[in-house]
């Protein structure tokens, strides 16, 4: 299937609806959003990754910084942090650059590695969008943590990619129907930004509903 562009979603969604699917649609779905202490540390991160459209060659490695990417089968668009070019045989061509070079994605996230596939998800998907649009192969890309200050170097799979395709038809029948998914708590609540929006505890409550059936069952009882 071809996407329009009006129908494409943000690939930073993916890491949101991998974390929990009621916050991605809470910021995509309701145009919701709350700041944290987490969410700025964040966003101070990927000014500094950013500068889009900057580039800079050392020791034989190109960097490109704020790439925009897009998949027409995804149906995602967004930005790499930013993108190594590496000489490669097998690479490809650069306009205006000798030789051959392979795109290596590194995308930059606050804190530690996590135990999920959260962040390797959207990377992967920066990838696929790369290899989509440039007609390579990537087989590798990195996370970059700000708290250890070192890369976590990422094995683009294929059970990775099919994770990648399998959320990214979930989000878009989610999006096609616009409906917004029933809170599911955990400990991760705690650290989300939109517990103030979402009231995860005031959701979880049994609906004014289920309440007055109970009373009036009480009341039937002998």
């Amino acid at each position: 299937m071809i996407w329009q562009e009006d129908d494409y979603l943000a690939i930073s969604g993916l890491q949101h609806f991998s974390f929990c699917r009621r916050q991605w649609a809470l910021i995509t779905l309701e145009q919701q959003w709350s700041e944290n202490l987490r969410t700025t540390e964040g966003a101070l991160l990927h000014e500094r990754a950013h500068e889009e459209g900057f580039s800079e060659k050392r020791r034989g490695v190109l960097t490109v910084r704020g790439l925009r990417v897009q998949s027409p089968t995804l149906g995602v668009s967004g930005s790499c942090d930013v993108v190594e070019w590496l000489r490669d045989p097998a690479g490809i061509s650069l306009a205006g650059r000798d030789g051959l070079w392979r795109p290596y994605p590194v995308e930059y996230k606050r804190g530690e590695p996590k135990q999920t596939d959260a962040d390797r998800l959207q990377l992967c998907c920066q990838a696929m969008c790369l290899e989509e649009m440039l007609c390579c192969s990537i087989p590798e890309g990195a996370l970059f943590y700000d708290k250890p200050r070192r890369r976590e170097r990422v094995a683009l799979c294929d059970d990775l990619r099919d994770k990648v395709r399998t959320l990214l038809a979930e989000m878009h029948a989610l999006q096609k129907r616009g409906y917004t998914p029933k809170v599911k708590t955990g400990a991760f609540c705690r650290a989300c930004s939109l517990n103030s929006l979402c009231l995860p505890k005031l959701c979880k409550s049994p609906s004014a509903q289920a309440y007055l059936r109970a009373a009036l069952q009480e009341e039937e009882s002998p």
